[in-house]
């Protein structure tokens, strides 16, 4: 069975839209674990544009299965991932005026200071995993730093405008996951996965996990406006009625 990763970063992208206290990622955590969720993800960036370092203290003591701290190598971040000590640690490459991430980390030039993170969060108890594009070289430059696994980034084979592009990019993941597996990298998945691609990616037996946020949270709101609307809807009735006694 693959195991699900629910990234709550958009929660806090909502809560942030007013710079209020809610919607609350924690109260989102609690949910999506309670509804078989085996992992909660989210990403502190450097612009903190999301999620926050409390959320993080937070998301700490209430998730017990595994809480997956998506960062960048700022020797910032490393060092606040080393204090809070989340299960594990995603290094992904990070630009300040990217909307999501865009493509998997480049280990081969960033070789040495990919290692030096790995290196200090293992240290501090921490799984390491690298997000990074289907390559083979790119996956040899991950065994070599230290990490001992890998998530493929999925974003092209999600954003296929044609069956054969889409064909292309699932052989590279087929691939990919397959040589990972056979240098002892354990190998997870995700960018970009809905309901519907998902199903494809299933297939490749290598993968043991995926981590998937924006559609889970996009599916969410219109599953849930429905009723949203009622319950507002029925206290407003309340409300009004209370007042014509």
């Amino acid at each position: 069975m693959v195991r699900l990763g629910v990234n709550i970063d958009h929660v806090a992208t909502l809560r942030e839209l007013r710079r209020g206290n809610f919607p609350e990622p924690a109260l989102a955590a609690i949910t999506a674990l309670a509804c078989g969720a085996d992992s909660i993800v989210v990403h502190l960036r450097e612009d903190r544009r999301h999620i926050k370092e409390n959320d993080l203290l937070v998301l700490k003591k209430i998730v017990r299965t595994k809480l997956n701290l998506e960062m960048s190598l700022a020797d910032e971040i490393v060092k606040i991932a080393c204090e809070v000590r989340p299960h594990q640690a995603t290094l992904v490459p990070e630009k300040r005026q990217e909307l999501t991430t865009e493509g998997g980390l480049d280990v081969i030039a960033n070789l040495k200071k990919t290692s030096d993170a790995v290196n200090k969060l293992k240290k501090c108890g921490i799984q390491v995993s690298l997000f990074i594009d289907p390559d083979k070289k790119q996956i040899i430059a991950a065994k070599k730093s230290g990490a001992k696994l890998i998530e493929l980034h999925t974003g092209r084979f999600a954003d296929a405008k044609t069956k054969a592009e889409e064909n292309k990019y699932f052989n590279e993941l087929k691939n990919a996951a397959g040589f990972a597996s056979s240098i002892g990298l354990k190998v997870f998945a995700g960018h970009g996965l809905n309901y519907d691609n998902v199903q494809r990616i299933l297939r490749i037996k290598e993968i043991e996990e995926l981590n998937i946020g924006y559609s889970i949270i996009c599916k969410a709101v219109m599953l849930g406006l429905g009723q949203a609307v009622k319950e507002m809807k029925r206290i407003s009735n309340s409300i009004r009625i209370d007042k014509c006694r």
